[in-house]
Formats: structure tokens, sequence, C-alpha cells
């Protein structure tokens, strides 16, 4: 297979506001990296005493409810999260002042268990009698259950579940209303929205695309830094015209923040993530660019030509995948704060940039694509 490089003409991002990496003027970009270090400023959500809740949220201490619950807390909300106690409950974010770390660990409280001890779930919940529960870690349906049978006067169950649980398709973006694969690797998600569906109870369903950010646990973002930082090739399957779609973890817990209480969420289904599109290839750049690396080589090979065993070579789907965030803008009102260089730079600033990440890099797959291109130049 040739070794190719990638030519810096091609285009970054694909959507009907589409504009490329050259809009973002390192003046400009530096300048919006050092507001988001300083503070996350959400658009706020204003909370009166008699609107409070008691809200447990089912998880809570890696991602997605790290940044979730801190804006819950900050909105006035009584916050609990329920964890099986082998993380901290509270650890300070990269950038979070003393002070509101402080008031965050003084109000949040922890209800330690396992969720699949189905009779301490339903003891300990109907003891405590919570107004709302966001299920961020749920991944099976019988999980679910037991929740809602614990809190007959529940007002809200607000659930984490996935785009992936869209039947593959020819015609894109996905929408809320297309066809659903209950064959997927998320049919367990699915399930959970069928059971809601046929329970008594008030709910909303977020499905997330890709989520990246700062604690992010999957190496989306991660693994092309590692790449980067090593000043390494690197490797993209098929032609890196692949078109994908990537939502800031911050965006999200956001909306997960305004579909609460919110009569137009009642029993609804909304895709989440950044509005616009970008291919493997653009992607790749894109984290060059927001990590201030130089413009980083790509190697296309095609998977079939190798045998990989267990291991993933690439983080992200061989296919196009990405999905409609209309229904969330035009029903909530909801738009996302974060572009996505200005959200990879915000990852990478209070992440990855400071010596931290989920996983050490592994560049064994890569030297078994680059060594077979090697010897077909």
């Amino acid at each position: 297979m040739a070794r190719l490089v990638v030519p810096q003409q091609n285009q970054l991002s694909f959507s009907p506001l589409a504009s490329s990496l050259s809009d973002f003027s390192g003046t400009r970009l530096q300048t919006q990296i050092q507001f988001r270090r300083k503070a996350w400023q959400p658009k706020g959500f204003h909370v009166s005493a008699s609107s409070t809740k008691k809200i447990l949220i089912m998880g809570g201490t890696r991602f997605i409810g790290v940044f979730l619950s801190r804006l819950l807390v900050k909105e006035g909300h009584q916050v609990t999260l329920f964890t099986r106690g082998k993380a901290p409950i509270t650890q300070q974010l990269p950038g979070e002042s003393d002070g509101d770390f402080s008031d965050f660990s003084s109000k949040i409280k922890h209800l330690k268990g396992d969720r699949k001890d189905y009779d301490f779930v339903k003891s300990s919940l109907s003891a405590e009698g919570f107004d709302v529960v966001y299920d961020i870690n749920g991944r099976e349906a019988e999980e679910v259950e037991p929740i809602i049978e614990a809190l007959p006067n529940l007002e809200q169950f607000i659930y984490c579940s996935s785009a992936g649980v869209y039947l593959k398709s020819d015609l894109l973006p996905h929408a809320e209303v297309d066809a659903v694969d209950p064959k997927s690797r998320h049919k367990g998600k699915l399930e959970t929205e069928s059971l809601l569906q046929s329970k008594d109870v008030n709910w909303t369903s977020i499905r997330p695309v890709y989520i990246y950010g700062p604690l992010n646990y999957n190496p989306v973002e991660e693994w092309f830094f590692h790449r980067l930082k090593a000043g390494r090739p690197i490797p993209i399957p098929g032609s890196g015209i692949q078109i994908t779609q990537l939502g800031h973890v911050k965006d999200l817990a956001t909306v997960f923040v305004q579909v609460l209480g919110n009569d137009k969420a009642s029993k609804q289904v909304f895709n989440i993530a950044g509005d616009k599109y970008v291919t493997f290839d653009g992607l790749a750049r894109a984290c060059a660019k927001a990590g201030g690396f130089p413009e980083p080589e790509i190697i296309h090979y095609n998977p079939k030509d190798f045998d990989f065993g267990k291991k993933k070579p690439f983080p992200f789907r061989d296919q196009h995948f990405f999905a409609s965030v209309d229904k969330a803008k035009s029903v909530l009102g909801w738009e996302p704060e974060f572009g996505l260089v200005e959200g990879l730079a915000d990852s990478y600033n209070l992440d990855f940039g400071r010596g931290t990440f989920r996983k050490e890099a592994d560049f064994s797959t890569d030297d078994i694509i680059l060594g077979k291109s090697l010897v077909s130049v």
C-alpha cells in the first residue's frame, strides 16, 4: 500500500454552515482558549426555591456526570451521586477555582451501592424519595426498572442513551424518528427507552454521538493527541473522507439541565452533538490545530489488508456517522457553545496538555500499518 500524505487543501468539515479551520485565527482561538481555561460559563438556568429538586445521578464521577453535577449544584438543586465508591466523589477539575470546588464538595451527597443489587436500589431510593433521576451509566433495561419501582412519585427520569442505536442508513444525518437497530451493541439502551415508554413515568432520553472533552475515558481526541505529541504519522482507514460528528461534554451537560422540568422535553428523544460534521482527516488536522502541533502526516490504509487481532487500530466507526441536532435547537432552544477546534483546545488545555490522560499510548497497530506502507512505497 502506498504511503500517502494528505495535502493541506483537503476540506476539513462539512455542514450546511461549514467553515474551515482557516476561519479561526491564532489570536482569536487563543483568546477563546484562555477564556475557557478561566471559567466555564454556560448560559444560566435560574432556579427558584420552589423549583429546587432532590436529584439522583446514577454514576457521576468519571466524565459526563462530573460536569452535570456541578451545573445542578450551582443551580441550587440537592444532588446525590449513586456510585460503588471506587472513585473519589469529588475531585478538583483543572481550571476550577478553590472556592468553586469547596462549594461543590460541601453540597454534593453520596449514596454508595451497586446498581445491580436491585433490592438495595429499591430500599435505598425508596427511603430517600428523589424527585428526579439522571441515569448516566445505565446500559440495560433491567437496571432501570428497580429505580422506577422505588420512586412512584418520580417527577422525571432523564436517560443518557446513544446515537449508536440507529440502524445504519444511506440517508444521513440520523434524525430522532429514524429506524433503530435492535441488534446494535447499544441495544440495551434502546430497550431501556422502550421500557420508559411503557411505564407511567415522565422521561427524556438524550442520544449523544461521539462525546469529547476533558476527562474523556474513551480514546476519541486522546488517540490523536498521543500521536501528535509523539510526532508520528496518523493512520486513518480508507480514504479519510468518512464523515463523523463530535459533541463537547459541557454542551451535553448543558442540555441535560435544559430538559429538567421542561414540559417540551416530556417523553421526547433528542440527538446531541456539535452542529458541524467533520471528516476523519479533518479531525486529525483539527486536533493538531487545537494542540498547537504542526500539520499532521496522514497515512491511509485498507483495514482488510491487516490482521490486528483483538486490537482496535482506530477509535471511530469506519463509516459515515452523524446526526441532526435540529430538534434540540428548535424545541429546547439549545445551542452548542463549543465549535470543534475550540472544544478540542479546551480538552487539550485542561487535560492532555497538562500531562493527564486515561490510557497510555499504544502504537503497535500503527507500526503494523506503517511497516507495510513503507515496504509498499
